[in-house]
């Protein structure tokens, strides 16, 4: 999967591939993780965590590393392993920047947090 991130704080996600289409709905979210499923001139085809589907032009884009935590009360650690210090728990939705990742764990960062968490509870680019 081609994963991207939403460049600035607010995105419009349009009904099809040109400034003429409507907006279908108004992204909020800087780094805002989506996959890219199309493409057509300048315009891009896309779908997010929650399944809301439409077309951003390419200056909305960033090749930025993010994700969506997906399981309520993931827990952060402060090294790669459970036996660590947890540093936090985070909701589902919470958008996280991907600092690296290796085998089943990801750094990241999530507000004044930074820490390890299990890969298989992200959405977004971590590979």
């Amino acid at each position: 999967m081609n994963f991207l991130s939403l460049k600035n704080t607010e995105v419009n996600l349009r009904q099809g591939p040109s400034f003429e289409y409507p907006i279908k709905l108004i992204y909020k979210k800087k780094y805002f993780p989506v996959i890219i499923l199309d493409k057509s001139g300048t315009w891009r085809k896309i779908i997010d965590f929650k399944n809301n589907s439409g077309w951003i032009h390419i200056s909305q884009l960033s090749k930025k590393k993010s994700a969506i935590n997906t399981k309520n009360n993931s827990v952060l650690y402060k090294k790669s392993t459970i036996y660590s210090k947890p540093i936090a728990r985070l909701e589902v939705g919470r958008l996280v920047l991907i600092k690296k990742c290796k085998e089943k764990w990801c750094k990241i960062t999530s507000g004044d947090y930074e820490g390890w968490i299990f890969k298989n509870v992200l959405w977004g680019k971590i590979n």
